[in-house]
């Protein structure tokens, strides 16, 4: 299965960078591309995504009713796999309407990535801080409720920043600019008083990358998701900063920090546990660790200055019209912001080589005769 799924992974990746767009025919909408944005697999791909969120969906579901324990954190992913199928059912119709699509359309890409998902990885970290940690139950479970609570009072309310210049009455303005920040403040919060709780036993650790993962995971996404986010959401702001690499370098960090972290964290333990490895430790992770981090920094900061360049010259001063748009491409901040998110892009690509590396070789490489068995997560105990 696993073997399939790599497979329809490799055809779909093939189809967009060799083929990318076909004719207005069911063909291509079957076999190309759906023509949505963030959405774009063609329909049979589309419909193993379904097929592979319910088989998550399942072996979540079965797995805690066989094991007649049913925790507040399983009780909260259980009912959260509920939306997290049911949104992207949304990527199917076919709607003439722009502004009809565009309406529906944010429900599947906004509350996906910015309810559902961010309640699922407040689950994975609570678990992982448990394990990692030996953080408390009663933190982690607190914090849960109140990203649950902040999710649905501004996760769906936060929807209304997608909401300014599609045709929607004009209260979303207000509703989406001061709603879309405050998302990622409870996984923060979670990680910060696990780390203080954990301070108190000297934070020992045996599995020290997925400690520092785990740290990137959270204030990658306070700052990327909710910082960066807040920066550019209120209206007055957006207005001139919507669609340009401004965006691009939002999206590049909240993603980095709300998913791509703690993601890597998680393979860090479950590789720990796989291998049977007392402690996980040694130089490629760190190296892994600084070069993906400093070039996503790098590429983020690149964006920034290409989006700023781009919404003072072209939105700004020019209009937004297309002129201001062919000359803004010629900007030296522009252009020079462009050229550095590819340097650092190769930067970021060399830190992904090396954790390649130490994915496939930690846990397996010998171990000096003498180390010690338990890390402290700012040195050795």
């Amino acid at each position: 299965m696993f073997w399939i799924f790599c497979a329809a992974v490799a055809v779909v990746a093939g189809v967009f960078i060799f083929v990318q767009y076909g004719p207005s025919t069911q063909m291509s909408l079957w076999f190309i591309n759906q023509g949505r944005k963030y959405v774009e697999a063609p329909r049979w791909a589309a419909i193993g995504v379904t097929l592979v969120v319910l088989v998550f969906v399942y072996n979540v579901v079965a797995t805690a009713i066989k094991a007649k324990k049913i925790t507040r954190i399983v009780g909260v992913l259980m009912v959260d796999l509920i939306p997290l199928f049911g949104l992207y059912l949304i990527a199917f119709p076919s709607i003439t309407n722009m502004s009809e699509d565009q309406y529906w359309w944010w429900w599947l890409v906004h509350l996906w990535v910015e309810a559902t998902w961010e309640i699922l990885i407040g689950c994975i970290m609570a678990l992982a801080l448990m394990q990692l940690l030996g953080t408390a139950r009663r933190i982690v479970e607190t914090w849960l409720y109140i990203e649950v609570a902040l999710v649905l009072g501004t996760g769906i309310l936060g929807l209304g920043h997608h909401y300014f210049w599609i045709g929607t009455p004009d209260y979303w303005l207000n509703i989406g600019g001061f709603f879309s920040a405050l998302e990622p403040l409870p996984l923060l919060g979670m990680v910060v008083h696990a780390v203080y709780d954990a301070g108190a036993h000297r934070m020992k650790t045996t599995n020290k990358p997925a400690f520092y993962w785990v740290m990137a995971e959270a204030f990658g996404n306070f700052i990327g998701g909710g910082v960066f986010g807040f920066m550019m959401t209120l209206p007055q702001i957006n207005l001139f900063t919507h669609g340009t690499q401004w965006t691009v370098s939002h999206g590049h960090f909240a993603f980095w920090g709300a998913y791509g972290c703690g993601v890597i964290a998680v393979i860090y333990l479950a590789l720990q546990k796989s291998r049977a490895a007392e402690q996980l430790d040694g130089g490629a992770w760190t190296w892994s660790f600084a070069l993906l981090n400093i070039g996503m920094i790098g590429m983020v900061g690149a964006l920034l200055v290409a989006g700023i360049a781009q919404a003072f010259y072209e939105r700004a001063m020019g209009g937004s019209t297309l002129q201001a748009f062919m000359q803004g491409q010629t900007n030296v901040w522009f252009v020079q912001g462009i050229v550095m998110r590819a340097v650092f892009g190769v930067v970021f690509a060399a830190g992904y080589v090396m954790l390649m590396y130490d994915l496939l070789t930690i846990g397996k490489r010998r171990v000096a005769v003498g180390s010690p068995k338990v890390q402290v997560a700012g040195g050795r105990a």
